[in-house]
């Protein structure tokens, strides 16, 4: 089982989820989300990591021109985009990427899986109007597709009490985390990373 633990905002608490066994991190540059960070931090972040953990970007409708920027300063290994991106536009980084699915009502997640046939993972995660992701809130875990063409990231409302449910009911490819192992918005639990990583895990 795969783990990653998103929202890091600092060196700190990226080297307390590396250390508890996390196979990658997430940065959001996402503007209007508490977690939030600069290409400053980030940077700091990414290099402290070291190179086994997958340091992966957050964006959500980011201009090409604003992205290329960020990823000549941040040495970031994967894409995870959580708006409205095209295909075409995911494509264009010259980087690995995996397409966040906010499953709201009546979502054909078969059919978006097939439109991002490019996406080396798709993340599930949970529907709130106006709110791109880190809702704090699950979705009905009946409706991860099994059998999918794609390796699938479960996100949305887990935390250390129902991790291993979600996993043993869905059979995931991984998990991803950020408001389930805080203290406050962008501020991680180090208790709480370790135990997660060590339920997801076993």
């Amino acid at each position: 089982m795969r783990v990653k633990i998103c929202g890091i905002t600092s060196v700190d608490d990226a080297l307390a989820a590396a250390n508890a066994g996390a196979d990658a991190i997430g940065l959001v540059f996402y503007e209007h989300s508490p977690r939030y960070v600069s290409e400053q931090i980030a940077k700091q972040v990414a290099l402290a990591v070291g190179p086994f953990v997958t340091v992966t970007g957050l964006f959500v409708n980011e201009s090409h021109d604003k992205l290329i920027k960020i990823l000549s300063q941040v040495p970031l290994q994967l894409l995870q985009f959580h708006g409205d991106e095209r295909p075409e536009y995911c494509e264009q980084f010259s980087r690995p990427y995996i397409k966040a699915i906010r499953m709201r009502e009546g979502v054909n997640v078969s059919q978006t899986i097939n439109r991002f046939s490019s996406a080396t993972g798709i993340l599930l995660d949970a529907y709130r109007p106006g709110i791109p992701g880190g809702t704090g809130e699950v979705f009905d875990w009946q409706r991860v597709p099994q059998q999918a063409s794609k390796p699938i990231i479960l996100a949305g409302g887990l935390t250390p009490d129902n991790v291993d449910t979600a996993i043993a009911q869905t059979t995931c490819y991984g998990v991803d985390v950020s408001g389930g192992v805080e203290l406050s918005p962008g501020i991680k639990d180090h208790q709480k990373i370790k135990d997660f990583i060590a339920l997801a895990k076993r």
